[in-house]
């Protein structure tokens, strides 16, 4: 089964065509990666897919519904969530409430409720403050739930985003380069993260520049070059190819 289904999209800055005609399915349960070189229009198909752009032609389909014209707030609630290439942290808040306001973008009280402090509301509450412990254990900053999120090693702040992410309860989330920056027992940890949030049953879409790490973890290669699908395959497929060797190396 397909969670995701990407057909002829496309997104154009002006005369600049940043995605051209993008075929993609996505099954359930596995990780995909999207590869290609600087400016080959990898994130800018992250921010189709939230809503944070609207593409200027295609469709997407999540959970079998067409989701291309829907807002970001809309985009979350269905099931999709993402990370960010340069981390979005709330910064002055603290690691635990950095989860907690992450998750109420499912929580069902309204403002009079959270003015009145009504015992429905008290609940939820309680029940966001728990799942956001087991986040955080599950990413392993519990001993880090009070501190301020700013101030975390930049490899902890990574994986604060990814535990946020984790927290809108998610059926597919989508990690912009998560182990940029990162040094290689940093960049280890991150992979066997991902490979347990499979396990979890969520399906991962993955941006990364690191071809251990895509080799290492992914089911399934998506490369793009000029916003144009080249190439999509197993990864000892995608790794003998040439038309992808070329993209990325040139030729002699």
């Amino acid at each position: 089964m397909y969670l995701l289904e990407v057909s002829g999209l496309s997104m154009h800055f002006g005369g600049i065509k940043a995605i051209a005609e993008l075929d993609l399915k996505v099954r359930e349960g596995i990780i995909m990666s999207i590869i290609g070189p600087n400016g080959a229009g990898k994130t800018t198909i992250f921010n189709c897919l939230t809503g944070l752009a609207r593409p200027t032609k295609g469709h997407i389909r999540f959970s079998d519904r067409e989701i291309t014209s829907f807002a970001s707030h809309a985009i979350a609630r269905r099931g999709i969530s993402r990370t960010f290439q340069n981390i979005r942290l709330f910064k002055e808040m603290s690691v635990l409430e950095n989860v907690m306001v992450a998750q109420h973008v499912k929580t069902r009280s309204g403002l009079l409720s959270a003015i009145i402090r009504w015992k429905k509301f008290q609940d939820e509450e309680r029940e966001v403050r728990e799942k956001a412990f087991e986040y955080l254990d599950f990413v392993g900053l519990s001993d880090h739930v009070h501190g301020v999120s700013g101030n975390l090693p930049y490899g902890a702040q990574r994986r604060l985003e990814i535990a946020r992410a984790l927290a809108t309860d998610p059926s597919l989330i989508l990690l912009d380069e998560p182990t940029a920056g990162m040094n290689p027992q940093e960049t280890s940890e991150v992979m066997r993260l991902i490979s347990r949030i499979q396990e979890l049953g969520k399906t991962v879409l993955l941006i990364e520049h690191d071809m251990k790490v895509v080799m290492g973890i992914s089911d399934r290669i998506a490369v793009l070059n000029h916003g144009v699908k080249i190439a999509e395959g197993m990864p000892a497929d995608i790794r003998k190819n040439s038309v992808v060797i070329e993209a990325y190396l040139g030729k002699e």
